[in-house]
């Protein structure tokens, strides 16, 4: 007899029901770490969970953001195990599907190569975030303001930036810069001139004489203009982003994107005609009303313009998006079969002769699937590699950001300094902030 739905009782379509007040048992191996209990206890829930629902995931009950770091540990741990005995202790342990411990294995065999002149200890990235943007869009999380609100705030936090990155030289004197990333928010929502600004203080003041990959995430293409792309090319970026997320214009409206597909195409065609070859192009999967007939005719557009990458992320509902309440007016985003629109990434780029090269994972992603970048040989974002696998330290700058210092002295320690999130805050408290990153890598670096 089904138990009757009750506190504490998870309940599933069809009448099955797993009591909460009811005594499970299970296998685990003994030993003096706690975190054994705590995995098997998961792997045993989530097995029931696929039991009563009817419903099994991609990534099992692997929920970690880098499942290609777990993996290329695996990979280095020095047992020998050869690709099959990983795909099996992958399921074994987390329930990670064939193809999905295939692809991660494929991954991280070719991050493996990549990451090797950087894992000496010697060098660093920088991310420099930009926290304005034209307009918020409806899915978006991160740092960012309207830049118009906070124009008379610019030049201030430019100058603070300024300051943050002769702090920089001090504190890693002695360490090599290996990849700088300038994100946000969007940087291309500064004007010509504060763009120059700032692109000139980055190149006047930190040391690029080993700078492998010069980044600025343009992102936006109504941000984008000749002069700004003229701009990136005379200060040496060597690659950029224009993103997308869909080639459907009734989407991008209610997203809150203040372009067309039409300014996607003008941005990217500028972008080519200044000389950058190696530009990538951002696309998300599952936005609000979108079918799979509309995810196709995206990756088709795309493929037209022959990006040297493209990143296909899968949409994560955040807690500090517009999206959360469009959800609760609106209802269910759509009924996109997000497993076939992944996969029409996949054949997309394999089309256009790229590899996937980095991967990672969000909570409630669509599908419970992966964001996996895509890049030419030789095109691979550096900077994405370096921030997911964590073999070096990033020192970041600006609002919102967090500076990870990575001890390359085989404790596998990693420790972490937050920035303030907000711009005024930033200002006031910029000294203090200052003396923590130095605090943070100072000592031992």
């Amino acid at each position: 007899m089904e138990p009757e739905a009750g506190r504490g009782t998870i309940c599933f379509k069809g009448g099955k029901c797993l009591p909460a007040d009811a005594k499970y048992e299970f296998e685990y191996k003994d030993s003096n770490d706690p975190g054994d209990f705590r995995k098997a206890w998961k792997l045993f829930l989530y097995d029931r969970l696929c039991e009563y629902s009817g419903i099994t995931l991609p990534w099992g009950a692997l929920t970690g953001v880098r499942p290609t770091k777990l993996i290329m540990r695996m990979i280095n741990d020095g047992t020998g195990r050869d690709r099959d005995e990983i795909i099996k202790e992958l399921y074994d342990t987390c329930r990670v599907s064939e193809d999905k411990a295939r692809l991660g294995i494929r991954i991280a065999e070719l991050e493996d190569g990549i990451l090797k002149p950087f894992t000496d200890g010697k060098g660093y990235s920088l991310y420099i975030g930009i926290p304005f943007c034209p307009s918020t869009c409806l899915y978006c999380s991160f740092t960012s303001f309207p830049i118009a609100k906070f124009e008379k705030k610019v030049d201030a936090y430019l100058d603070g930036l300024c300051s943050e990155m002769r702090a920089t030289c001090e504190y890693m004197k002695g360490k090599r810069l290996d990849t700088i990333y300038i994100g946000g928010g969007t940087p291309t929502s500064l004007d010509e001139v504060r763009l120059e600004r700032l692109l000139n203080d980055i190149t006047s003041v930190m040391p690029m004489g080993d700078v492998k990959e010069f980044t600025v995430e343009a992102g936006r293409p109504d941000s984008i203009t000749t002069g700004k792309l003229a701009v990136m090319k005379k200060y040496g970026v060597t690659r950029i982003s224009v993103n997308p997320q869909t080639m459907k214009d009734e989407t991008l409206k209610l997203i809150g994107r203040h372009h067309t597909t039409d300014d996607i195409r003008r941005a990217f065609a500028q972008a080519r005609e200044a000389g950058f070859d190696n530009i990538n192009m951002d696309l998300i999967l599952g936005l609000p009303g979108e079918t799979l007939s509309d995810v196709e005719h995206t990756f088709d557009a795309v493929a037209e313009f022959k990006p040297d990458s493209i990143t296909a992320h899968s949409l994560a509902i955040k807690r500090a998006s517009r999206m959360k309440q469009w959800i609760a007016e609106h209802g269910a985003i759509s009924g996109l079969d997000a497993e076939k629109a992944m996969q029409k990434a996949y054949d997309t780029a394999d089309a256009l002769g790229m590899k996937p090269y980095y991967l990672y994972r969000q909570k409630n992603m669509a599908g419970s699937l992966e964001n996996t970048g895509f890049a030419h040989e030789g095109k691979y974002g550096l900077y994405n590699i370096l921030i997911m696998e964590e073999v070096q330290s990033i020192v970041a700058l600006g609002v919102g950001t967090v500076s990870k210092r990575v001890h390359c002295d085989g404790t596998g320690l990693i420790e972490r300094c937050d920035t303030h999130k907000d711009v005024n805050l930033y200002l006031s408290d910029l000294q203090a902030m200052i003396e923590r990153k130095r605090k943070l890598f100072g000592a031992g670096e």
